[in-house]
């Protein structure tokens, strides 16, 4: 794997850690976007320094698509793209704002539209690629006070599937992935730990995600793939 070249987003939360640290293991050259200076400091402590040295740092709001694509054009040999940016408001929709509903879509499926526009146009130039995108559960089992949340992964998805049509006949595939309640520090404070053995480990995902960027899993596109643990 020394001769692929990763673009993780939103690599600095407890998902994101795990899939920087798998990546590395495997020996992919590893591009990380952040948005603030604070992403810096916390990938520096929650990283062995071994790992946090072999990370290249780019900045860039990925909402801005004059952004996204400054980045993405200094990668030429861009062969993969994990897509793990996303955000979540709760709310029922009697009383969801107009401004969270578009911070919502912004965060959730803009920064995917955008990452994959540019991302794809690079791979399509060097005949190679791999895109896996994070939805979630609440994409196809949507709940009550989710409505937002549970509309923008499901554009994700849908999103995802019609990129690997439109690339069918090349060497570059794209699947999404949908996790239910992922074991990170964020939402065992927010939820707490009554139930986390039932949740779902960022290391097993992690691992998903690495198979479906290699080689072995040339001729699985257009997956969405349920990773559920025991809920």
């Amino acid at each position: 794997m020394n001769t692929q070249l990763a673009l993780i987003t939103g690599g600095s939360g407890g998902l994101g850690l795990a899939v920087i640290r798998e990546m590395a293991a495997r020996g992919a050259r590893v591009i990380l976007t952040y948005h603030t200076d604070n992403t810096i400091q916390q990938l520096q402590s929650n990283l062995d320094t071994d790992v946090f040295k072999k990370v290249r740092l780019l900045k860039a709001d990925l909402t801005i698509e004059e952004q996204v694509k400054a980045l993405i054009e200094q990668l030429t040999d861009l062969n993969i793209l994990i897509h793990l940016v996303g955000g979540f408001i709760m709310g029922p929709t009697t009383d969801f704002s107009l401004r969270d509903w578009q911070k919502q879509i912004n965060i959730n499926l803009t920064t995917t539209f955008l990452v994959c526009k540019y991302c794809l146009r690079q791979m399509l130039k060097n005949n190679r690629g791999r895109i896996v995108t994070i939805g979630s559960r609440a994409a196809v089992e949507p709940s009550a006070a989710m409505a937002a949340y549970c509309a923008t992964k499901a554009g994700v998805v849908a999103l995802t599937q019609s990129i690997a049509a439109e690339t069918r006949d090349t060497n570059i595939t794209a699947n999404v992935i949908l996790p239910s309640v992922i074991d990170t520090p964020a939402n065992r404070q927010a939820m707490g730990k009554e139930k986390i053995s039932s949740w779902v480990k960022p290391e097993s995902i992690a691992k998903l995600i690495a198979y479906l960027v290699s080689e072995d899993a040339q001729n699985i596109r257009g997956a969405v793939i349920p990773i559920y643990g025991n809920l």
